[in-house]
């Protein structure tokens, strides 16, 4: 008849195929529990700022430092399926040669949803530098606060919460 191992093999089978059509369904299930999370994004001032590059010392470079106020509730992307939300705030800009730069500026990772209330009133995390190392001929950047949605089972879904409406104009300080 059938050895054991026989068995073995036949109930292993059973149970992954099972197991497989169980995430691809949890999978599937992601796309149509979609929610669309509201915020406000307010970028109080943009001041520009020389300094020395890090590794020139020689070097000149400008240093931009965005002070800003965000206000988002993410508690709808929040599901049975949601292992935690990555959340970025993006300065968007065109340099002088036509190229368009997205720049991280602040982050934060939101692992519940007690947390993802959002109510932050500061200023950028990261250095924010043109690679031209001027912000002169640049004459100004939107602003956007997006989110990444990580879930236990399927694929990674990103979105946008909050969007500045008029592009944020540079203020060039002259200080040393």
């Amino acid at each position: 008849m059938h050895s054991i191992f026989s068995r073995i093999n036949n109930v292993s089978a059973l149970f992954s195929s099972c197991m497989m059509g169980l995430l691809v369904a949890i999978s599937l299930s992601s796309f149509l529990l979609t929610a669309e999370p509201k915020g406000h994004l307010a970028i109080s001032s943009v001041k520009v700022y020389p300094s020395k590059a890090p590794r020139y010392p020689r070097r000149k470079q400008e240093m931009a430092f965005v002070n800003f106020n965000v206000t988002a509730d993410l508690t709808p992307l929040f599901n049975w399926n949601t292992k935690q939300l990555f959340v970025s705030l993006e300065a968007e800009y065109e340099n002088t040669q036509g190229v368009k730069n997205e720049i991280v500026i602040w982050d934060r990772i939101v692992r519940s949803k007690d947390d993802a209330f959002i109510r932050i009133v500061g200023k950028n995390k990261y250095a924010f530098r043109e690679i031209s190392s001027t912000f002169k001929k640049i004459p100004s950047a939107h602003y956007a606060l997006k989110y990444n949605v990580m879930p236990y089972v399927g694929l990674l879904t990103y979105g946008e919460a909050a969007r500045t409406e008029e592009p944020v104009e540079f203020h060039i300080e002259t200080r040393v």
